[in-house]
């Protein structure tokens, strides 16, 4: 509940102070005396968008403060929860405009966005006028309200999910051909490249391997003769032979040099062991040197084969196997894309059976409730002498969406065999007043905690008319807490709590203010209301009539 409006210059309101009560309060008073300035002072501290410059003239700053009482259980205490903001049984808004369009906001004292305050006024207040700006009369919105209203908000998150599922499905599907057919369109590239790898069969280092044995078979001829000179000198005729006779011969003179040899000795017999080890390298050298002509040919043969397959990939020779594995992979999965893509197709029809599943429970749903709102509708029209007409809510197919595939109107039909249509193609404005009331009683029914605020829901209509608007809205108060811009004299008599808007000239200053009516004052501002600027002892009359009801 609304329990307080505080207001510093903002427009042509100096300082007001408001302490609204329960049930059915009224606004009232003369064109252009500042009713209007209230609501967009409450519009601006629950941070809906309105005018721009409301800072009064010549004023540092505009600041409204609200102040809210909230139940155990009201929705407001979530968005405070989730914001991270302090949740109580008072909640206080206030919010600060600058001159040069800057906007400072802040919760029970605490900084926060402006989103923030959107969220928890559509948990506070919902305001209302004959103009309506928040969906009534904008078929886009109809589907909206319906739902909210029939309670379809877990079903239509279980439909987003299932729409979700779907796309993701739709979108694999989509990927995966689109990959099946890239691979397509190289496949005979890929199959010839893929057999010339397995052909040639390259392996990791096997270049270097093949570039060093080409290298030595063409040096062997060269060198080849003189490692043979070599190894013969090396042999029984050469050195081998020379040493083992000098060994030979100091070994039998020995023990008459008293000792002298021995080192010597001992020096050629670790020569003739290194020599053999010399000569087993240098054999080895020449056993490796041997070869078949023919296989320098087949050496050279594949190294360039294993080099021109390189540059033909552009990549290293070592990499040719990697690579071989790559396209083997490309290959593989062609010949399951079919499978896998079948897969997918499954899958798709499985999400979209389940999306369809969902999407018709919902319009099944949202049928079921356009039948109880239509009901409803009826039960509110006839108590504002409108039993003729007939409301109904159109839910028809249209394309599918996250949301179901239904598209929803509220229509009006105001005289029996009369063609329906939209709410404001059809309804004239008084009849449109009391459409509107009737939908905004039905869609709010059930709903804790919000202030209803109606401005000037009763244009258009007089006499009986308005006193069926003035008798429902004050039976709408008795569950919910009801603000009512008014300048029906039937409807004010009506209200529990009493203000009037004035506006005053103090010296070439214009400012707006508000009072709270006595019961006497009250006589005079309805008798006002009934008889102009003129107060007659009749329209008192007429006014107290009003108010005993």
């Amino acid at each position: 509940m609304l329990r307080g409006l505080e207001i510093r210059d903002m427009l042509i309101i100096d300082r007001l102070e408001l302490q609204f009560q329960p049930g059915l309060n009224v606004l009232t008073g003369e064109t252009g005396a500042g009713k209007s300035i209230l609501l967009d002072s409450l519009g601006f501290v629950l941070g809906w968008r309105g005018r721009a410059e409301l800072v009064r003239q010549g004023a540092e700053q505009g600041e409204v403060t609200a102040t809210f009482d909230l139940a155990e259980d009201h929705a407001a205490r979530a968005v405070l929860t989730e914001a991270g903001l302090p949740a109580g049984d008072e909640l206080i808004l206030r919010r600060v405009n600058f001159p040069d369009g800057r906007k400072t906001a802040y919760v029970n004292d605490r900084r926060c966005s402006g989103d923030v305050l959107r969220a928890l006024s559509d948990t506070l207040v919902e305001l209302h006028g004959q103009h309506d700006d928040r969906g009534l009369l904008n078929p886009r919105g109809h589907r909206v309200l319906l739902d909210d209203y029939a309670g379809l908000g877990g079903q239509i998150a279980t439909t987003r999910s299932a729409w979700r599922a779907l796309q993701e499905t739709r979108k694999a599907l989509a990927r995966a051909e689109a990959d099946l057919n890239a691979i397509r369109a190289e496949e005979e590239f890929l199959r010839h490249a893929v057999g010339e790898m397995d052909k040639l069969n390259p392996a990791p280092g096997e270049e270097a391997e093949l570039d060093a044995r080409r290298r030595m078979m063409q040096a062997s001829e060269r060198i080849g003769t003189d490692i043979a000179k070599a190894f013969s000198a090396m042999g029984n005729t050469g050195a081998e032979g020379l040493l083992g006779d000098a060994l030979r011969w100091l070994d039998d003179v020995a023990d008459k040099a008293d000792g002298r040899l021995d080192a010597p000795i001992a020096a050629l017999g670790r020569a003739l062991v290194e020599l053999g080890e010399a000569q087993s390298g240098v054999e080895a050298c020449i056993d490796a040197l041997a070869f078949n002509p023919s296989e320098l040919e087949e050496a050279e043969e594949r190294l360039f084969a294993i080099r021109a397959l390189a540059r033909k990939h552009n990549v290293l020779p070592d990499d040719l196997g990697t690579f071989a594995e790559e396209l083997r992979g490309k290959l593989l999965a062609l010949d399951r894309g079919a499978s896998g893509i079948n897969d997918l197709r499954i899958a798709v029809s499985g999400a979209e059976a389940d999306y369809d599943r969902e999407a018709a429970h919902l319009t099944q749903a949202r049928q079921e409730a356009a039948g109880r709102l239509d009901a409803a509708m009826a039960a509110e029209l006839a108590p504002l002498k409108m039993e003729r007409a007939v409301f109904a809510t159109l839910v028809t197919e249209d394309s599918a969406g996250p949301e179901g595939r239904d598209a929803v109107a509220f229509t009006v039909a105001t005289n029996p065999g009369a063609p329906s249509g939209p709410l404001n193609k059809i309804a004239s404005g008084g009849e449109l007043s009391r459409f509107l009331l009737a939908l905004k009683v039905c869609l709010t029914s059930g709903t804790s905690g919000l202030t209803l605020i109606f401005d000037e829901i009763d244009r258009g209509v007089g006499g009986a008319t308005a006193d069926a608007v003035g008798r429902r809205l004050a039976a709408l108060a008795d569950e919910a807490q009801v603000l009512v811009v008014t300048h029906s004299p039937q409807v004010a008599a009506l209200g529990g709590h009493h203000w009037r808007v004035e506006k005053q000239v103090i010296e070439n200053m214009t400012t707006s203010t508000v009072v709270s009516l006595s019961a006497e004052m009250r006589v005079d501002e309805i008798a006002r209301m009934l008889s102009g600027d003129t107060v007659t002892d009749t329209a008192r009359a007429a006014a107290r009539t009003l108010l005993a009801g």
